[in-house]
């Protein structure tokens, strides 16, 4: 396995092409609408590509993506794109922060110098992490998959960076979304590598496991999450079963882009229907430059249809593997009230060894973009109890 310093060096001709197709944007002719109830806002939408056409410095962001330490590693013939700070700090712990969709590793830009450097924001350093933020394959920087089913193997993939490529002997994981995911593949089949994970959501995929006996609390979110399906959740559904139609539209058209990702940043995140008051235009378009400049917005819909399509004996292995995994993994919790559905803690239990249970005040679904020191307290405080874990034998 091969690993090599990489640094962001998008073409002036990517960008050229870029402002020209935003010049060149036919709009939708719904500009009298003014609120969110049926997509992404077209007076704000158009706002937006105007700003990125004439304002959005892709340079600044750049440089400013290019401050952190980057590395592309060859794991299996597949080229892994990630982040890697090391802290000052002796013993610090490996902590593998996986990012899921819409966004990518730049979910993480804001928390990573909270955890390598804790002193400096306010914590201990005792509570100091060596970060390492991969992109998953088929977004950003990383390849894109070459053959289906993938999705099942990015837990293997991330353990081989972990340890035969950073040569780290145990870590800890940190995800929501399709990162939560991963950091349950990793608990379940590395377990003697992780002393533990912490999450923001339960894994849609428990969905699918309803219990006999549901609590008065579980009945209540089971409940939600259909509600969520049938109003909110056609994104889902078409990147599940006809991606690549939607694929070519995103791919080709920057203001349609803008609008697919855009929309979920303004309704999944705690931002009271005003998406600038979490995040700014540069942050925003930072974010859709990633997916238009590696042309990943296709790939990045492999998961969903990955996890929609699997055969049978697909999901007997999962099965199998969930059966002879490690459920002992410890397991903690931050649930931000404006995520998409927020799970009781007794649905956790069900499948995880939970450790710690946290109601955060405030926050959604990007929690370490939109409340970075929210997150990095409650990351110190999950893996603090089990720091003495990474440094014992096994």
């Amino acid at each position: 396995m091969t690993v090599h310093p990489f640094r962001i060096d998008i073409r002036q001709s990517v960008l050229e092409d870029l402002k020209e197709r935003l010049w060149r944007t036919r709009w939708s002719g719904n500009a009298q609408a003014t609120d969110w109830d049926r997509g992404t806002n077209p007076r704000y939408l158009e706002e937006l590509c105007t700003y990125w056409r004439d304002r959005f410095d892709w340079q600044k962001q750049q440089d400013y993506l290019n401050t952190f330490a980057h590395y592309r590693a060859d794991i299996d013939g597949i080229g892994i794109h990630f982040i890697h700070e090391r802290s000052k700090a002796a013993n610090a712990v490996p902590l593998l922060l996986v990012h899921g969709w819409p966004d990518s590793f730049a979910r993480f830009l804001k928390i990573i110098p909270m955890l390598t450097d804790p002193q400096a924001h306010g914590g201990d350093a005792a509570d100091s992490f060596d970060v390492i933020v991969p992109s998953l394959p088929g977004y950003g920087f990383s390849d894109k998959p070459r053959k289906p089913e993938l999705t099942f193997e990015f837990g293997r993939l991330l353990h081989g960076l972990m340890i035969d490529v950073l040569g780290y002997r145990r870590f800890a994981v940190q995800g929501g979304d399709w990162g939560g995911m991963v950091a349950e593949h990793l608990a379940r089949s590395y377990g003697s590598s992780v002393i533990g994970i912490q999450m923001t959501d339960v894994p849609y995929h428990h969905m699918f496991q309803k219990p006999s006996d549901p609590s008065a609390a579980e009945q209540k979110y089971l409940q939600k999450m259909e509600d969520f399906e049938q109003k909110k959740g056609a994104y889902a559904l078409i990147q599940g079963t006809r991606p690549l139609s939607l694929a070519q539209g995103l791919n080709d058209s920057p203001s349609g882009l803008a609008a697919w990702l855009v929309e979920k940043f303004q309704g999944w995140s705690d931002c009271d229907g005003d998406v600038e008051k979490r995040f700014t235009k540069d942050e925003l378009l930072t974010h859709v430059m990633i997916y238009w400049v590696t042309e990943t917005i296709g790939s990045s819909f492999c998961p969903y249809y990955d996890m929609a399509n699997a055969g049978a004996l697909r999901w007997i292995s999962e099965t199998i593997k969930k059966w002879v995994g490690s459920s002992d993994v410890p397991a903690g919790f931050a649930l931000f009230p404006k995520d998409l559905v927020t799970p009781p803690r007794e649905w956790a239990a069900r499948f995880f060894n939970v450790q710690r249970w946290s109601e955060m005040p405030r926050g959604g679904h990007f929690a370490a973009a939109e409340e970075p020191q929210l997150l990095a307290e409650e990351i110190r405080a999950t893996f603090r109890p089990l720091r003495p874990g990474y440094l014992s034998p096994q």
